[in-house]
């Protein structure tokens, strides 16, 4: 099973809209890839097609959705025909059809208690197929999708600025949308961020807990 920073395992899968080989066939873009535990199933209805909703706002930050479950093809079309149908959302990101679990297995997304089912998880990777964060939600909890969004803008926001982003960030209630620096490694740097400081260069509580914005 792999973690974060590592490389996203390379595998060719079948999905709705034809084999892909990832992260290849993303290189350059990130993706988002988000396991369900079966089609047809209410709660994973409701996360697709918030995730479709909300996929311009994806594509704003160059990042593409997948879907995925342990579930045949077939399947994946006839659930993706009745939401088009019944709800009048059209999916277009592809859903890889994992029928015997490999993909499933390899990034550990099947529950133990749940036979083949898989738990809802999310890889976040990069734009150079690296792992950047993981979640799991268990079966009777819907994503929040509106968080996935906001963490890919922070992952990409704290790699620019090579900085780290507070709690709720961009509405902290401490330091508001500005960025936490990363820690002095010197006693001379740790004075060095005090003086500037106090010369308004940088907004800092001590030392050690310096903002800046973007």
């Amino acid at each position: 099973m792999p973690f974060i920073s590592d490389r996203f395992p390379k595998m060719t899968v079948a999905t709705t809209m034809g084999k892909i080989t990832l992260p290849d066939d993303y290189a350059g873009r990130w993706f988002v890839l988000f396991s369900h535990p079966a089609d047809f199933t209410p709660v994973c209805t409701t996360e697709f097609v918030a995730f479709e909703k909300m996929k311009p706002q994806f594509q704003q930050l160059n990042t593409e959705l997948i879907g995925l479950s342990v579930e045949q093809v077939f399947s994946h079309i006839k659930w993706v025909e009745w939401i088009r149908e019944k709800l009048h959302v059209h999916i277009s990101f592809p859903i890889i059809a994992d029928e015997l679990g490999y993909v499933a297995k390899q990034l550990g997304m099947i529950h133990p208690t749940k036979g083949t089912r898989t738990v809802r998880s999310v890889y976040i990777v990069d734009h150079e197929g690296t792992i950047r964060l993981m979640l799991t939600y268990p079966e009777s909890v819907g994503r929040n999708i509106y968080e996935i969004v906001r963490a890919v803008k922070a992952l990409q926001i704290a790699d620019a600025y090579e900085a780290a982003t507070p709690a709720n960030w961009p509405h902290n209630e401490l330091v508001g949308n500005r960025l936490i620096m990363p820690p002095p490694r010197t006693i001379q740097q740790a004075a060095e961020r005090l003086n500037k400081a106090k010369k308004g260069e940088m907004s800092c509580f001590d030392w050690w807990f310096c903002t800046k914005g973007t």
